[in-house]
């Protein structure tokens, strides 16, 4: 396909991409509104997010597999359907119980769009000139992640709209780009014989990482890191997986190729990916909470705050893909992205709930340009070492592992920020002579309603507490720097196919 083609498929995939990554986080700043009009619980509450997590995550990589046995093109517009379908279902549900039923569903659409697109693009475009056409990614990525709560925040507080709409907006975007792929699309499938997917594998990989994931979700809220329900969660996950493991080894057609993840520089981009979505995922999603608890910011605010991290990620994947174009080399580019996104943390790791905004705001845009230059140029580096034949897979497994560390960043810092939030609350609830136990100051979020002294004392503790967390992601970055130095300083391929 020559570029103006290319740019009128893409179009219609980035649409795609848009609206299967903004349909996450639309809904966070709904959530309270959505679960409150619904008569949910707490427990449901997490399980409205943790469903489409689990679903989008778990099947990732079977996704990914799907694309190289079948029609890359079909399965998009399968993926469009079911996720059109489960959006409308989700506007419509009645009570929590039927919501978390249609967003399970709207996680394998999701999961499915996040993917396929990832690999239809890498079947049109060979790899080195495929770093141009990544930098578009990277700012749909950069505008759905910072618009989507700023979006759900106007859809929510507009009276002739309400919470509904922040299912129902998606769709005709999705349709669009369903006539648009339908039209425009067309990739030379290449029909292979004897075709099976490995139905077991695929089981066991889902099973394995929903049990790891729910154990992530529950611990040190439900029960402790340290007792049995971990030993049996944590070594039941092991187990499945190490099965998964054994079958993935036999058969002919496995959902991971096992061959490919035990190359070194595939490898070493998988771990890479692992750590930068552990420190980024995690990260980021508590920068909201900063603004709006920390600094007693609305939510439009805090979206509008946030921009110097869309800013990074949207010029630095943009500047750094022509880059690669030009020059065929990548590995400068992600080490560069690492270290920026490590020292970005490290500065974020200094705040208080008192810092100029100045520092916080250089913070956020060291981490927007280390995500930037790093994240869709590790998808590269495992793509530019796999024939066409296996592309969907490699891609699927990198996409899975850095969905997987997301899921396992947020879970583990959220726990860590609730720990060390409850601390600093009841240290200074007791400054103020007031009784820990007789006050609910630790265990709501709804700051208007507190005294005017214990607000003080709420903010200042999930304030201080949030630089915490980001000096945890700045450890974890540094395992994507150590794995991005042992990369292989390769030229990518001119050539789709190997």
């Amino acid at each position: 396909m020559d570029h103006r083609h290319v740019m009128r498929a893409l179009s219609g995939l980035l649409i795609v991409l848009f609206v299967a990554m903004i349909s996450s986080t639309v809904v966070s700043v709904a959530l309270p509104q959505i679960i409150g009009s619904l008569n949910g619980t707490q427990s449901q509450y997490t399980w409205v997010v943790t469903a489409t997590l689990l679903a989008s995550t778990a099947s990732t990589p079977i996704w990914g597999k799907l694309a190289d046995l079948f029609s890359k093109k079909l399965l998009l517009q399968i993926a469009i359907g079911l996720f059109v379908i489960s959006s409308i279902a989700c506007g419509f549900a009645q009570s929590t119980g039927q919501l978390i039923g249609f967003r399970v569903i709207q996680g394998l659409g999701m999961g499915a769009l996040q993917v396929l697109v990832q690999v239809i693009i890498a079947a049109m475009i060979s790899p080195k000139e495929r770093g141009r056409y990544n930098g578009y990614l990277g700012g749909v990525m950069a505008v759905a992640t910072v618009g989507g709560p700023l979006l759900g925040g106007f859809i929510t507080d507009t009276s002739w709209l309400g919470w509904r709409w922040c299912f129902f907006v998606a769709v005709p975007f999705t349709l669009v780009a369903f006539v648009m792929l339908t039209r425009t699309l067309h990739l030379t499938e290449i029909r292979r014989p004897e075709v099976r997917v490995d139905y077991l594998g695929a089981s066991l990989i889902a099973a394995g990482v929903s049990l790891l994931l729910l154990w992530v979700t529950f611990v040190d809220n439900n029960f402790d890191w340290i007792s049995w329900q971990t030993g049996v969660m944590v070594g039941g996950s092991v187990l499945i997986l190490a099965l998964a493991v054994l079958v993935e080894s036999r058969v002919k057609e496995p959902v991971v190729p096992l061959h490919v993840v035990r190359r070194r520089d595939p490898a070493l981009a998988i771990v890479a990916s692992l750590s930068v979505g552990m420190a980024m995922f995690g990260g980021a999603v508590f920068l909201g909470q900063y603004f709006q608890i920390g600094r007693g910011n609305t939510p439009t605010e805090a979206g509008l705050l946030t921009i110097p991290l869309m800013l990074g990620v949207l010029v630095s994947s943009t500047v750094a893909g022509r880059l690669v174009s030009k020059t065929g080399k990548v590995k400068p580019y992600i080490i560069t992205g690492v270290v920026v996104l490590t020292l970005g943390f490290l500065g974020l790791s200094t705040i208080d709930h008192e810092t100029s905004l100045v520092i916080v705001s250089l913070g956020m845009l060291a981490v927007g340009i280390g995500v930037g230059m790093s994240m869709q140029n590790l998808v590269l580096v495992l793509q530019n070492t796999v024939p066409l034949s296996e592309l969907g897979a490699a891609s699927g497994a990198i996409t899975f592992f850095r969905s997987l560390g997301g899921t396992i960043g947020v879970s583990v810092l959220g726990a860590v920020l609730a720990n060390q939030v409850g601390t600093k609350i009841t240290a200074g609830l007791r400054e103020l002579g007031v009784d820990p136990a007789a006050s609910s100051g630790g265990s709501t979020l709804n700051i208007a309603a507190m005294p005017p002294e214990i607000q003080e004392v709420v903010r200042a503790a999930y304030g201080d507490a949030t630089g915490h967390i980001f000096l945890i992601s700045a450890g974890i970055a540094v395992i994507g720097v150590v794995a991005s130095l042992f990369l292989t300083p390769t030229k990518l391929r001119d050539s789709v196919d190997l």
